[in-house]
């Protein structure tokens, strides 16, 4: 071959494009990293406007004065464990400890039948991320007296220990189980959760806020969970019913007002209602509320 000759053109193979490259880019996964930072966000705002401003302290301590002290007036009374003789609803009083232990086990043991590893893992850190974290947050984080408060309200108890167990045993449940059957187990999660918030801050043990900041800790560690799981471990899009969510929500609604109710006052019912159903809406938007957790994108061809 002389100088003047052409070197051999690649033979044209049938059904080649002839627009220039137009393969997509192995699909990345993108990782919700961002459910995890406005929960946790959205804790810290709690605390901050609640505890460690004056008219924060003031309008719940308010609260205190609507009615009697204690739980006697609450309708929940006769199943909160504090009434002699009485069985508490888990995990009131004495039951929280069994509930949490029980509750563990049962994530092992799906874990172990269903096989599901990473998500098993996950569930248990979920669990226990959230109610040791809650330990250390109880300790550490202080609750300056702005306003002059009565001794008997400068008791620390932020985040609540009783609203963490439901919120945290709720949102490990849901990895851990079949998506058939996620949202239904949402559903008794939260309702669950709606009853022991609402009763948790009517009867006197809780303010409002520790009720919330619980629940936001128990959302912010599910957040991590997910975000830290491989993108194969990952729970996808939940599809329930339409008509879960409203039946849910609605459900959750009256259960909180009726777990929050009093009988000698009706603001105080009406915040530990609304505390409890925010709790439950919360976690509901959570584990089945969001879109789905990855999203594919790929590179666009070009011309």
């Amino acid at each position: 071959m002389t100088q003047h000759d052409s070197p051999a053109l690649p033979a044209h193979r049938p059904g080649a494009s002839t627009q220039g490259p137009a393969d997509p880019s192995p699909s990345r996964t993108t990782r919700p990293w961002m459910p995890a930072l406005l929960y946790t966000l959205g804790f810290l705002t709690l605390y901050l406007l609640a505890i460690c401003t004056p008219w924060g302290q003031r309008a719940e301590n308010a609260l205190f004065g609507f009615g009697k002290q204690g739980g006697e007036e609450a309708w929940i009374y006769p199943l909160s464990g504090a009434a002699y003789g009485s069985t508490p609803l888990p995990p009131m009083e004495l039951s929280a400890k069994p509930t949490l232990m029980v509750g563990l086990a049962v994530i092992v043991v799906l874990t172990l039948v269903r096989r599901c590893w990473w998500p098993g893992c996950a569930a248990l850190g979920i669990v226990i991320l959230t109610t040791g974290g809650k330990e250390v947050l109880k300790s550490n984080l202080p609750r300056p007296d702005l306003v002059g408060a009565p001794e008997n309200l400068l008791d620390q108890g932020f985040p609540s220990g009783h609203t963490a167990i439901p919120a945290a045993l709720t949102l490990a449940a849901v990895l851990v189980v079949s998506p058939r059957i996620r949202p239904y187990v949402a559903t008794v999660g939260v309702l669950w959760l709606a009853c022991i918030a609402a009763a948790s801050a009517t009867m006197g043990g809780h303010r409002p806020s520790e009720v919330l900041g619980a629940t936001l800790l128990a959302c912010a560690c599910y957040g991590l969970a997910t975000w830290l799981l491989p993108p194969a471990a990952a729970p996808g899009a939940t599809r329930s019913p339409r008509a879960l969510t409203v039946i849910t929500l609605t459900l959750a609604l009256a259960i909180a007002l009726a777990s929050g109710a009093r009988n000698d006052t009706l603001t105080r019912s009406l915040v530990s209602g609304a505390t409890g159903f925010i709790c439950a809406a919360l976690v509901w938007y959570a584990a089945v509320g969001r879109p789905a957790h990855t999203a594919r994108r790929t590179r666009p061809a070009r011309g």
